[in-house]
């Protein structure tokens, strides 16, 4: 059976984590002091994705859950399925990044990511058949207009069946250049650069990251191009 990993950082992305495992034990049947309920085999077949199985018929989260504050794991313990994680499992700092990521990349999470692999890797070697980790840093090569879909026979509650439908369109460009247009305008003024510059960040890398973000717009736009292109050839022959 393959095993998935599953790792959470931050305030948003342990928001999220809650609501996964929220929904992810509702589908397998578990409940909040992590025994199985459920009504079903299906529920159970492939339970070892995500879940290992410990003494007394409890089913654990295979999760890490990371913050560089307590106030974020704490919320997560108190919320309704906060027990079915490993304690063992909850990795945080104590003064957190302020809504500064310079802040969390280069000074405290560079303090905090040592104990965070250590429970990663302690996680690793427990398992049989490790398939991946579920932050994958990629998902495909460039398709510009794609769409991958699937479907699985293991509903959620009260379902027949559940599907996943991930597409991309060049469209999202248009998000992008947003973001680099007011990126820019403020680069321009040197606006709350001191607060990054001053935790060990190069203003060159401000620069680069511009760069990047205007060289990702013009691939989508020649992408957007070449289909538009191709559309009016075929319409023509």
């Amino acid at each position: 059976m393959r095993e998935i990993h599953h790792i959470q950082g931050g305030q948003c992305g342990n928001q999220i984590g809650a609501k996964f495992w929220e929904v992810v034990c509702a589908k397998h049947g578990i409940d909040v002091s992590g025994k199985y309920t459920g009504d079903s085999e299906l529920q159970l077949e492939r339970i070892n994705v995500y879940y290992n199985e410990a003494s007394g018929g409890r089913f654990v989260p295979r999760a890490v859950l990371m913050d560089l504050e307590p106030g974020t794991m704490d919320s997560l313990r108190s919320g309704a399925y906060g027990q079915i994680f490993r304690p063992d499992n909850f990795v945080f700092g104590q003064s957190g990044a302020g809504n500064n990521w310079t802040k969390g990349h280069y000074t405290e999470d560079a303090e905090l990511i040592d104990s965070v692999l250590d429970v990663v890797r302690k996680e690793a070697e427990n398992c049989d058949c490790l398939q991946g980790f579920q932050n994958s840093s990629y998902f495909v090569e460039w398709i510009p207009n794609n769409v991958k879909s699937t479907v699985c026979d293991i509903p959620p509650t009260s379902l027949k069946m559940a599907s996943t439908f991930i597409g991309n369109s060049t469209s999202i460009q248009e998000m992008f250049r947003r973001v680099s247009e007011q990126f820019t305008a403020m680069f321009r003024r040197k606006a709350f650069l001191h607060w990054y510059t001053g935790e060990g960040m190069d203003e060159m890398e401000f620069t680069e990251a511009e760069s990047n973000m205007n060289d990702l717009v013009s691939e989508y736009q020649q992408y957007q191009d070449t289909t538009a292109d191709e559309g009016e050839k075929s319409r023509i022959s």
